[in-house]
């Protein structure tokens, strides 16, 4: 029978219900003549670009050939041979910052203060006009730069292409509900401006006193709990939702209104967090998935949401046996690739598909399912014999360690030949590379998911194996709870296609 491995990140408040987990590990949907309706793609790996700076990583914006990058107190520019230039220093708050330009200026807002970027003239200032009263983000409009004051209601424009001078009465309330102002965005020639419990929608109108005026209707009682969580994708706005009535959904934009995106199994997971404030997020495009990326630094985890399928799956990086926040912190489109920033150290990733490592680390993929599908659990006891994985195989990497043996193979056997010559042992003692024998890690839980058995190994070929099985035998009886989960997962740095799986099993009437 067809075991349900396919499909999305479900971990229910009770593992019982579910517990189908997927981290660095997405769905992609084929839509005809395919083996199965759809396959589970390895997520991408981090390939360095650039070190800039120590980091951490705040914010990065390209604007024309040049990437911006704000890398702990400094602001620095890259050009596309990834050649770094110091232009100026910001404050030290190790917080993400707001970035917006107009095309021959970069402004950076920095939880209060803001900083200037003169393409033109290479100079780098600090807004020190008396009247500035700090900005939280930043964005821009019809020659504005629109920014919001900490702590407010207040939503502010700059001169008319000058951010570095601001007008004492060139600001206006949110006040259809009396919640701070937490973050704004542009979209569309529309300033949405975000507080805690409500989301206000302004245009343009060329009113000479303030340009800004509220849109009639676009109001929408669904506020913002995280400051960067909010960001553009897929024609619409992301963000994680807060109100009068609790937080932590996350909504896509709807006209004006927001609708819910996430399930109930991320959300419960969302709540557990101590704090969910500091979020941050990013939207980034890749082989025609659309992914918000949402990261909740205190509670150390990243989840992330597929436009193209609707699904969402987990990001993590592996760190001493445990999986932990994704390394990336904020995204631009710079050079032909998907450029990430680290959020520990100076360094700048591309989002790579035939990269399967994060730089230096470890990436681990995993995938639990439920071995029964949906609806067909009798609460018997079966006998569970075989289980294969259908994916891709013959994915083995190349390269052998030879450190002091010659070595020989035939079709049957390896022989070591030792550097004088004179003995010739029938043995298998190649040390091969890791991934050059890619394996699949299988355990199983018996109680629903609570506890797990120890790892089982088989291999998903050497290079070139495209026709090796992987699969495991002598799965034993399901006692207990007369449930399975099945847990299959990898750490070897090669590609990973997974297109289903087949369970053999006996049922009984215990």
């Amino acid at each position: 029978m067809k075991t349900p491995i396919l499909g999305s990140s479900y971990v229910a408040r009770s593992v019982n219900a579910a517990d189908a987990r997927m981290v660095n590990l997405f769905p992609e949907i084929v839509p005809e003549a395919g083996k199965e309706p759809a396959f589970l793609n390895r997520a991408p790996g981090l390939r360095l670009l650039v070190t800039v700076g120590t980091g951490p990583i705040r914010g990065v914006r390209t604007v024309g050939d040049y990437l911006y990058v704000v890398s702990g107190n400094s602001l620095y520019r890259v050009d596309d041979s990834y050649a770094v230039t110091l232009l100026g220093v910001v404050n030290d708050i190790p917080t993400p910052v707001s970035m917006a330009d107009n095309g021959t200026q970069v402004v950076i807002a920095c939880d209060g203060p803001m900083y200037v970027y003169n393409i033109l003239t290479s100079v780098f200032a600090q807004v020190t006009d008396p009247d500035f009263p700090g900005a939280l983000t930043v964005s821009f409009l019809d020659g504005y730069f629109v920014f919001i004051e900490p702590n407010s209601q207040k939503v502010w424009v700059t001169a008319l292409n000058d951010p570095l001078s601001v007008d004492p009465l060139e600001f206006a309330s949110a006040e259809a509900d009396p919640d701070n102002l937490v973050s704004s965005i542009v979209d569309h020639g529309q300033v949405w401006l975000f507080g805690t419990n409500s989301v206000e929608v302004w245009y343009n109108s060329g009113n000479i006193d303030f340009p800004l005026q509220r849109i009639e209707g676009a109001f929408n009682e669904i506020g913002c709990a995280a400051t960067f969580s909010v960001a553009k994708m897929d024609n619409s706005l992301f963000w994680l939702g807060s109100d009068r009535r609790g937080k932590g959904i996350v909504y896509r934009a709807n006209g004006y209104s927001g609708i819910r995106v996430s399930t109930h199994a991320v959300e419960w997971q969302i709540q557990q967090y101590s704090n969910i404030a500091d979020a941050v997020a990013y939207t980034y495009q890749q082989d025609g998935h659309s992914f918000y990326v949402l990261s909740f630094p205190t509670a150390n985890a990243t989840w992330v949401y597929d436009v193209a399928t609707q699904a969402w799956h987990e990001r993590a990086g592996f760190i001493n046996g445990e999986f932990t926040r994704h390394r990336s912190n904020c995204q631009t489109y710079f050079n032909n690739v998907n450029a990430v920033g680290d959020y520990q150290n100076g360094n700048i990733y591309a989002f790579d598909m035939e990269k399967y490592s994060d730089h230096d680390r470890i990436q681990k993929w995993l995938r639990s399912w439920r071995a029964l599908p949906t609806g067909q659990n009798n609460l018997k006891r079966t006998a569970q014999h075989t289980l294969q994985l259908d994916c891709e195989t013959g994915v083995g990497l190349t390269g052998y360690s030879r450190p002091e043996n010659i070595y020989l193979q035939t079709e049957s056997n390896n022989f070591l030949v030792t550097e004088s010559g004179d003995k010739l042992i029938e043995e298998q003692q190649t040390v091969a590379t890791q991934g050059s024998d890619p394996q699949v890690m299988l355990r199983w839980s018996d109680d629903g998911g609570h506890t797990w058995s120890n790892e089982h190994w088989a291999s998903m070929g050497r290079i070139g194996q495209y026709f090796k099985r992987v699969f495991w035998r002598r799965l034993g009886m399901t006692l207990k709870l007369r449930d399975r989960v099945y847990e299959v997962s990898g750490t070897d740095p090669v590609k990973v296609a997974i297109v289903g799986a087949e369970l053999l099993l006996d049922g009984t009437n215990a």
